[in-house]
C-alpha cells in the first residue's frame, strides 16, 4: 500500500527517494503516527517533503490516494477532542441546527454513536442514513446532510454542516506551478541580483573593521564601505494586443513587479512579432513610434532582454517579409529577433500560454528555437528559470532544460 503511494509522489515530480521511503517504514514499525489519520499526513509530510513548494502537491496527493480513509487499524477509532468539535459547533451550524443536536441527545451522544459505528463497519457505504458513508443522512460521512455531520474524505463542503474537512490545501499558493501574484513575481525576480558597492563609503564593515581593531591592538579602527545596489540592466519587450488581451492581468503583475525589483529598467511594445519598431506608449503608438535599430545603438550588450509573449501567431508573421498583420514590414521577423540576440547575449522568453498547450502552435516551436529554447512559462518555476538563464549565456537550452 505505502510504496504505491511512494511511486506515486515520484510520478508527480515529488523528490523521494528510497531513504525517506525507509525512513517512513522504520517509524511506523516504532508505532509512530500509526492509527490516527492526521499524525500518519504530519508523518509522511515531514519525512517526504523537503521543499514549500512540494506542500500543496503532497496534500492533493494525499488527499487522492488516502481518500475515505479515517482510521489504519481495525481496532482504533477516530478520536476527535470534543472541545475542538464544540468550537466548529459554534463556527458552522445554525441556531436551530445546535437546538435539533441538543434535542437529540447532544455531543456525548452523537460521538458515541460514531465510535461504536467504526467499530461496527468495515466497508464501504454509499446513501442511507446509519452507516458512515456518503450521500446520505447518518450523521458520519461525504456528500450528505444531517445537521450532526462529521465530514469523512470529502475535499470540499456541500451543505455546510460538516464539523471535520481533511482536505484544506494550506498550502496551495506555495505550489510553484500556480500563477503568479506579483508578490511571488517579486520573490522570483530577485534571483537576478547583481549587487555592486559604488558612491559614498556609508556602511559599516563590521568584518574588516574587526579584523583592523585587532591588528591595531584592541583600539577601534571602523572601516566603512559603499552601500549595495542592484545593477542589474532589464531591457523588457512586451507583446501587446490580440491574443495577449487574454492575459493583460498576468502580464500587469509581472511588468509592476519588474518595475519595483529592477531599478535599471527599460520596456517597450510590439505586436506579435518584434519588427522595425516598438512603442512606448499603446494609445499613440502610430505616431510615437521608435526604431527597434534605436535600442541597438542605444542600450549596452550587459542589458538581460526579457521578451513576453504568447507566441501565438501564424508562421509567415515570424518567417516573411510583408508577413506583419498590421504593415508592409521590410524584413522578417526572425531578422530583427536573431538582431536582438546578438547584441544581447543575455536574453529570454516568459510566455504566458500554459506550457501544455506550446506544441500545438507552430509559432511557439519557431520561437523557441530562435531562443535556443530559452523559453518559459509565466509560473513561479519558469520566472526561475528565466532568471537562472539571464545569469549565464552559454547555458544552451533544449526543450525547456539546459543540454
Amino acid at each position: 500500500m505505502f510504496i504505491e503511494f511512494f511511486y506515486l509522489l515520484r510520478e508527480n515530480r515529488i523528490p523521494v527517494t528510497l531513504h525517506e521511503y525507509l525512513a517512513l517504514m522504520d517509524a511506523l514499525d516504532k508505532e509512530i503516527g500509526t492509527y490516527q489519520i492526521d499524525e500518519f499526513y504530519y508523518l509522511c509530510r515531514t519525512i517526504f517533503i523537503k521543499q514549500d513548494k512540494h506542500l500543496d502537491r503532497f496534500d492533493v496527493l494525499f488527499s487522492h490516494f488516502f481518500k475515505g480513509t479515517e482510521y489504519l487499524a481495525d481496532d482504533f477509532f477516530l478520536k476527535i477532542p470534543e472541545e475542538w468539535l464544540r468550537k466548529n459547533l459554534e463556527n458552522d451550524l445554525s441556531d436551530a441546527e445546535k437546538a435539533l443536536i441538543e434535542s437529540m441527545g447532544g455531543l456525548d451522544k452523537l460521538m458515541e454513536k460514531f465510535q461504536e459505528l467504526l467499530k461496527e463497519q468495515r466497508e464501504r457505504h454509499e446513501g442511507g442514513n446509519k452507516w458512515i458513508g456518503t450521500g446520505g443522512t447518518s450523521p458520519f460521512g461525504a456528500y450528505g446532510y444531517n445537521p450532526e455531520g462529521i465530514r469523512m474524505g470529502q475535499d470540499r463542503s456541500r451543505n455546510r454542516s460538516a464539523i471535520k474537512v481533511w482536505d484544506k490545501r494550506d498550502f496551495k499558493n506555495l505550489d510553484d506551478q500556480v500563477e503568479l501574484e506579483t508578490r511571488n513575481i517579486k520573490v522570483a525576480l530577485k534571483r537576478l541580483r547583481n549587487f555592486t558597492r559604488e558612491g559614498i563609503p556609508t556602511e559599516l564593515d563590521l568584518d574588516d573593521t574587526i579584523l583592523k581593531t585587532s591588528r591595531n591592538g584592541g583600539h577601534l579602527d571602523i572601516s566603512m564601505v559603499p552601500e549595495k545596489k542592484n545593477k542589474v540592466k532589464v531591457l523588457m519587450l512586451m507583446d501587446i494586443g490580440g491574443s495577449m488581451d487574454d492575459h493583460v492581468e498576468l502580464c500587469s503583475r509581472l511588468f509592476s513587479a519588474s518595475k519595483h525589483e529592477f531599478k535599471h529598467l527599460e520596456f517597450y511594445y510590439f505586436h506579435n512579432c518584434l519588427y522595425e519598431y516598438v512603442w512606448k506608449d499603446n494609445v499613440r503608438r502610430w505616431t510615437d513610434r521608435i526604431p527597434t535599430m534605436e535600442l541597438l545603438n542605444k542600450y549596452n550588450r550587459d542589458y538581460k532582454v526579457i521578451f513576453v509573449g504568447d507566441a501565438c501567431m501564424s508562421p509567415y508573421e515570424i518567417m516573411y517579409q510583408g508577413g506583419s498583420v498590421e504593415h508592409a514590414n521590410d524584413e522578417p521577423g526572425i531578422v530583427w529577433l536573431n538582431r536582438i540576440k546578438t547584441n544581447f547575449p543575455y536574453t529570454a522568453w516568459i510566455n504566458p500560454m500554459p506550457e501544455s498547450s506550446w506544441n500545438y502552435y507552430d509559432s511557439t516551436q519557431i520561437l523557441r528555437e530562435a531562443m535556443s529554447y530559452r523559453m518559459f512559462p509565466m509560473t513561479i518555476a519558469g520566472i526561475n528559470e528565466t532568471m537562472k538563464a539571464l545569469r549565464n549565456k552559454k547555458v544552451q537550452y533544449k526543450d525547456g532544460l539546459p543540454k
